[in-house]
């Protein structure tokens, strides 16, 4: 086999149906899509509060860039860790309620960096089959032994704990971002509790959504312990950029210390902490705008009672809609497109093979009206 034969890999992935479209947008993150000049109604991105165009947000970004500049110019350890940067950290930490964060540049850094400065060889790293690839790849890096159990099967959990070696980790997210529904956090921190364990908590999708005032999956769970590893993005809810990790100081000084995608990286540019510190303030009282998600929720659940395809159980900004075949989930994204409305289909590996499914993904931005059209088009279609 040719080390160069890509054009045969890529004609195979094409007849299985899963090769990825890149699309060009002319048009700024929101619920209005333009594509190839086409305007679309978008239900494709993780903007949940609708933040990403916050003239509050923007404005701050603007000013951020005027007195910062444009780039920070090293890694944090070496000149790049501006004032910006020192305030969103400790924001983001009292915002969660733990002790200190640590800001990264991405979730997908943040993860990279957290399960190798935690376990190595000889450790034993218990990990939820449906995590997502950022912690899958962290694992396979930090050389621990992986066991991987059933997605929130705690009581596999617990078999996977028992005789483990050296330092124990578990690791979940804490909604699972192709399926929608929430880790049994409790459930899973008791277990750590009992084998004297970390808990690393990827709660990428719900920060600024769940529990009190947008605090994230801790609040929602009514959960605080110093074996609780946290992890937030910043490019979702938070409409910016960049990612944290927040938990015991001594733990965050040493994940600083030691994690390589934070030591070895050129740190963000300080206007985007600006603009997350202006997202941060909204988030604390967007009260309405978590209500208004969870009344697009229950209209999506109610008008597609009646179609074909499953809504898979989801109490969050996420809804799945499982299709099953990869083709047949093209086929139903395609019609839709044809009516004007753009939801991604996704298919393995993202998602297990046989369970290809349109992401739904709501945002505050949208209106009732937005639903009722993608309802409205979807049921067209099962009738079709």
């Amino acid at each position: 086999m040719s080390a160069l034969d890509f054009r045969a890999r890529l004609a195979a992935l094409a007849a299985d149906d899963l090769l990825r479209t890149r699309r060009v947008l002319d048009a700024a993150c929101g619920p209005r899509a333009v594509v190839d000049g086409r305007p679309l109604l978008a239900f494709a991105g993780n903007d949940y509060l609708g933040l990403a165009n916050h003239p509050d947000v923007v404005e701050a970004l603007r000013e951020g860039a005027s007195r910062w500049g444009a780039g920070a110019g090293a890694s944090h350890l070496v000149s790049g860790h501006q004032r910006p940067h020192e305030e969103l950290e400790a924001a983001l930490a009292a915002f969660v309620g733990l002790p200190r964060a640590l800001s990264f540049c991405t979730g997908y850094m943040a993860n990279l960096a957290i399960l190798p400065a935690l376990a190595g060889r000889g450790d034993t790293i218990v990990a939820d089959r449906l995590n997502h690839a950022s912690l899958v790849d962290a694992a396979q890096l930090s050389r621990a032994t992986v066991r991987r159990y059933p997605h929130n099967d705690v009581a596999a959990a617990a078999r996977a704990l028992e005789g483990a070696s050296g330092r124990k980790v578990v690791v979940t997210d804490a909604v699972f971002s192709m399926d929608g529904d929430m880790a049994p956090l409790a459930e899973l921190l008791a277990l750590c509790e009992r084998h004297d364990a970390l808990l690393v908590i990827d709660d990428a999708h719900g920060f600024g959504v769940l529990g009190e005032h947008g605090r994230g999956a801790l609040s929602h769970c009514g959960i605080a312990s110093p074996r609780v590893v946290y992890m937030g993005t910043l490019g979702k809810a938070a409409g910016v950029s960049g990612a944290f990790v927040a938990g015991d100081p001594d733990l965050v000084e040493w994940l600083m210390q030691t994690g390589r995608s934070y030591r070895y990286t050129t740190a963000a540019p300080a206007a985007l902490a600006c603009a997350l510190l202006a997202s941060l303030r909204i988030i604390a009282s967007a009260d309405d705008r978590r209500a208004l998600l969870a009344a697009h929720r229950a209209q999506l659940r109610r008008e597609l009672a009646p179609v074909r395809w499953t809504l898979m159980p989801s109490d969050t900004a996420i809804q799945p809609l499982l299709v099953g075949g990869n083709a047949e989930a093209l086929a139903l994204a395609a019609r839709l497109l044809e009516c004007g409305i753009w939801v991604p289909a996704i298919r393995p590996p993202t998602v297990p093979a046989g369970t290809a499914r349109l992401r739904i993904s709501l945002s505050a931005a949208h209106s009732a009206d937005d639903l009722a059209a993608l309802c409205g088009a979807l049921t067209e279609a099962g009738h079709g």
